[in-house]
């Protein structure tokens, strides 16, 4: 069953210290429609139908990416598309709402995102994995 909207931002807004709803839903919806770019088949469809509508959707319909990026093009990706964030901001931002995903996702599922993406990612989902 998928989180409700108002639980998933609750989360993110939480991890990220945002002071409001809207910034953690903007951090949201770049972070997804990012990692949406990423994954693929049944993989990005089990994540979506984990998800708030809105945000599977977005998911589903990704940015463009030409190539999977590090988890540093990553996040400056993420601070190209937040007016006014920098590297910094923008780790944060990745942090809050990818670690969100993989408590929605639970660790089957985050395992198996793991798996379609670059190395380092688990760090930026909070699930840091041994060496």
């Amino acid at each position: 069953m998928p989180l409700r909207r108002e639980a998933f931002l609750g989360h993110v807004r939480e991890r990220g210290e945002y002071g409001t709803v809207e910034e953690a839903e903007r951090a949201a919806r770049v972070v997804l429609a990012l990692l949406g770019a990423h994954l693929v088949g049944e993989v990005r469809a089990q994540l979506a139908a984990r998800l708030p509508e809105g945000f599977a959707l977005i998911l589903l319909n990704p940015l463009q990416s030409a190539e999977p990026l590090s988890p540093e093009r990553f996040v400056r990706a993420t601070a190209a598309w937040i007016e006014g964030a920098t590297e910094q901001t923008a780790t944060w931002d990745v942090s809050a709402v990818l670690s969100t995903v993989a408590d929605a996702a639970g660790d089957d599922l985050t395992g198996q995102i793991l798996l379609q993406l670059p190395a380092g990612y688990d760090l930026l989902f909070g699930r840091p994995q041994p060496t």
